[in-house]
């Protein structure tokens, strides 16, 4: 793993919201901490609500983690475009987050409860 990011389990329980409804809960998320950045918890796909998720085209690459793909959160009062990003392949020393979901915290509410 790069100097630059650290992976561990976030203990707990966790809960994203978005839209005024719960899109996903879990007791599996990871917490990645990066130098210079607060520390952003990841959901595993399989504990996401999905078929409330559209992946669009944006996609961004950070060197310490790879090509990110991103998502639009669709909810009753409109679509919160790109409010959720996931790895695929990550690089090496980033596996840990691969197949998991992370959300902007402007856009969505992710909370331990």
């Amino acid at each position: 793993m790069t100097d630059q990011i650290r992976i561990k389990a976030a203990e707990g329980t966790w809960v994203v919201r978005a839209g005024g409804a719960v899109i996903g809960e879990t007791t599996r998320a990871m917490e990645l901490s990066e130098d210079g950045h607060a520390p952003v918890i990841y959901f595993p796909r399989e504990d996401i609500a999905m078929a409330f998720l559209d992946m669009t085209d944006t996609e961004t690459t950070c060197p310490w983690k790879g090509t990110a793909s991103y998502f639009t959160i669709v909810t009753e009062s409109g679509p919160i475009h790109d409010a959720a990003w996931s790895y695929a392949d990550p690089i090496p020393g980033a596996e840990a987050i691969a197949g998991h979901l992370a959300f902007y915290p402007d856009k969505a509410t992710v909370e331990r409860v």
